[in-house]
């Protein structure tokens, strides 16, 4: 399942080629092109899912939780830490409705994010 005008499922696609980090047959994961912090990968499901209120498949949110574990670990996180974000709708600030998550490293986070 694909949205045709997604920018996301261009990139699951191949229509438009991201820096991978990690795939396998769930997600893909690419660096960001606008990073908020030193790492700053996203993490989306295969599938279109615009966003987390759409979300009823508990298999997509596994997949990209175990696949941000995984970046973190690709990346060189584990050890110091990192934080993940998933933005919900406009007030959540999402920008691109395809269900996404931020694995965010390489600097100590701030709290409150924002």
């Amino acid at each position: 399942m694909s949205d045709n005008d997604c920018l996301f499922c261009k990139m699951v696609s191949g229509d438009i080629s991201p820096d991978i980090v990690y795939e396998n047959d769930h997600v893909l994961a690419f660096r960001d092109i606008n990073p908020r912090a030193p790492v700053h990968v996203l993490v989306i499901p295969k599938n279109h899912v615009p966003t987390l209120a759409d979300l009823d498949n508990p298999e997509i949110a596994a997949q990209c939780l175990l696949a941000a574990k995984t970046v973190a670990e690709l990346e060189g996180l584990s050890e110091n830490g990192y934080r993940t974000v998933i933005n919900c709708k406009q007030w959540g600030g999402q920008e691109v409705y395809h269900l996404h998550l931020h694995v965010l490293g390489g600097r100590a986070m701030t709290w409150p994010p924002g």
